[in-house]
């Protein structure tokens, strides 16, 4: 039996003086089940559809029944909404080593919008478990009414999925319907706040009101009016349409008093727009024993992080390859061990590590912890395995000191150590830079190139749906809850003749699937940390884009049965990749500390 959700809101210090007034949020939830329902009857009518077109209309509208309810059942059951508008990939069971075949309306539109001749009966089986996913969906919807936080905090996301997912392309590689289904998604969002939060707002500040519904209709004409996919202004809606909806967002839920963020979750409910510097909270991408660290905690590994004698030779401290200076980088090819000979990988910048689900280039470690406690043990870098810590830091009174203002009452170990590192490196984050001054409004300075290669770096090039916007990198956008490894067939020298022999993330379970896998980094100061790729074969920007230009490996007729970047060239003309990489030059920025 479904329930009946009402919530009685005070605000009696609110305009009018409004008292128990009743917010019903019984209907959001018959909305998003009735898309639901609708979703898998028009799946069930995919399989009867005999025409191509008649394919691809019926698909359409049972993908945007799914949207509509997507953001409620990516917030109830994130698992089984991946799986029903994830990458067109198969998933592999670390549990039991299985691989699961690729499911879910992508794999569903490559199979339709695909010049090939359908097999009947896989696609009839994509059907049945896509919907079978949908049923869950619709199961945990059932149990779990709608109240203010379930309202809130999806319908928030949703704004960051239209942009950041809709708007690139990324959950319709092969249809471009993103660009259509995210005005549709405006106009559902305002659906949704007036079957919900629209009377009660109207009663509170009808001026809010009348504007948040303007907003959207001026977004959603926007879209339509600009409807095609390279040539849509991603810059100009982001900063006129976009920004206005979610400040307008966050004032409806502080007028409300429904709700107040609790700071749990990756998105920073209070931020204004999605390009503030603390646009997302810290706290959420933290380890669950390692959050809120205090500034004493801070202040110790940040020196632990230039501390040698942290290292068995004594001749290596975090910042050795992590250099404050060098963007905390080495500007190396490969980095350097103990011994000063070549490591097996480029060292990356630690510039926003923390926004990121997966550490190391091939994503073993799943927090900044276990990533901290691989170089202590690896036997070429700090070398320090078991529970040994240096006599030098030990001994030392100002570490003594620093240490019980840091950790009262506890142990000096290196579990400490390696937890107040993981503080002070949690704290280098820079969300500062010319695009994000830009996109916030705080500056209008980008030249016609770099707006140029945003547009293109969110549309034809498709570098928005691996390194995704706002924050650049590989953490999956708006529950950021994982962060990608892809299979791209990165070369072993810039001639671009084979593949490079390092096999990524393959070497944990040995299955062919994660053959060459590696994690997706950032891109922020891109222009500052060459050279480039996880074995630093690129040199320049250019080299980058040239490989991407042209299909990664695959695109080189490299063996690679699961790569997952598409191998067709992008087409990009050489002036489009310039404008490519004048856009990532807007996106350097240091730390503020060092």
């Amino acid at each position: 039996m479904k329930r009946l959700l009402t919530i009685i809101v005070s605000v009696g210090t609110l305009a009018g003086c409004i008292e128990n007034r009743q917010v019903d949020f019984s209907k959001v939830q018959a909305y998003a089940l009735e898309e639901v329902d609708k979703s898998m009857t028009l799946l069930d009518q995919l399989k009867i559809a005999d025409q191509p077109e008649k394919l691809k209309s019926t698909f359409a509208q049972a993908r945007l029944a799914f949207k509509k309810a997507e953001p409620f059942a990516a917030y109830l059951h994130a698992e089984a909404a991946h799986r029903v508008n994830g990458p067109p990939l198969s998933v592999f069971k670390e549990d039991n080593g299985k691989v699961l075949p690729s499911v879910g309306f992508q794999a569903l539109e490559e199979v339709i919008y695909a010049d090939d001749e359908i097999d009947k009966k896989e696609f009839d089986f994509k059907i049945k478990i896509t919907k079978g996913y949908i049923q869950a969906i619709k199961d945990a919807m059932e149990e779990k009414p709608i109240n203010p936080q379930r309202f809130f905090v999806p319908m928030h996301q949703q704004l960051l999925r239209i942009y950041s997912v809709g708007l690139s392309g990324f959950d319709t590689p092969g249809s471009f319907l993103g660009l259509n289904e995210s005005a549709r998604l405006l106009e559902s969002f305002g659906d949704l706040y007036q079957l919900s939060i629209g009377d009660t707002l109207k009663s509170i500040d009808p001026e809010l009101h009348a504007n948040f519904l303007s907003q959207l209709q001026n977004a959603t004409e926007y879209i339509d009016e600009n409807s095609d996919f390279e040539t849509f202004d991603r810059y100009e809606f982001g900063r006129v349409y976009l920004n206005p909806i979610t400040e307008s967002w966050v004032r409806i839920r502080k007028e409300t008093q429904l709700f107040e963020d609790p700071k749990r979750f990756a998105i920073n409910l209070d931020a204004p727009t999605f390009f503030e510097e603390n646009s997302f909270n810290l706290r959420y991408f933290q380890s669950s024993y390692n959050r809120n660290p205090s500034g004493e905690q801070i202040a110790l590994g940040k020196r632990l992080f230039h501390e040698i004698n942290l290292s068995e030779s004594g001749r290596l401290s975090c910042a050795s390859c992590h250099n404050p200076t060098n963007f905390y980088q080495d500007g190396l090819e490969k980095g350097l061990d103990k011994e000063g000979e070549q490591l097996l990988r480029n060292t990356p910048t630690i510039i926003n590590v923390a926004f990121q689900k997966k550490f190391f280039w091939d994503g073993r470690s799943d927090n900044l912890e276990q990533q901290i406690m691989g170089v202590f043990t690896n036997e070429r870098e700090f070398d320090t395995r078991g529970h040994l810590i240096s006599d030098e830091i030990l001994d030392d009174e100002q570490y003594q000191s620093a240490f019980s203002q840091a950790y009262p009452n506890e142990k000096f170990n290196k579990t400490r150590i390696i937890r107040a590192l993981a503080a002070y490196t949690g704290t280098l984050n820079a969300l500062n830079s010319r695009f994000d001054r830009n996109m916030r409004g705080a500056l209008d300075d980008f030249t016609e190139e770099e707006k140029r290669g945003m547009n293109l770096y969110m549309g034809k090039a498709l570098c928005a749906t691996c390194h995704f916007v706002p924050l650049m990198n590989g953490t999956v956008p708006p529950l950021f809850g994982e962060t990608e490894k892809e299979i791209l067939g990165t070369p072993k020298t810039p001639k671009n003749l084979e593949v490079d022999t390092d096999e990524g993330f393959y070497w944990v379970f040995e299955a062919d699937i994660h053959k060459y896998m590696f994690k997706t980094p950032t891109v922020r100061n891109a222009d500052k940390t060459a050279p480039y790729m996880h074995n630093g074969v690129y040199t320049t920007l250019e080299q980058v884009m040239d490989f991407y230009n042209k299909g990664g490996g695959g695109g080189m007729n490299f063996d690679l049965p699961h790569q997952t970047l598409p191998f067709d060239s992008l087409n990009l003309s050489q002036n489009e990749q310039q404008a490519v990489i004048a856009f990532m030059k807007t996106l350097t920025d240091q730390p503020d500390q060092y």
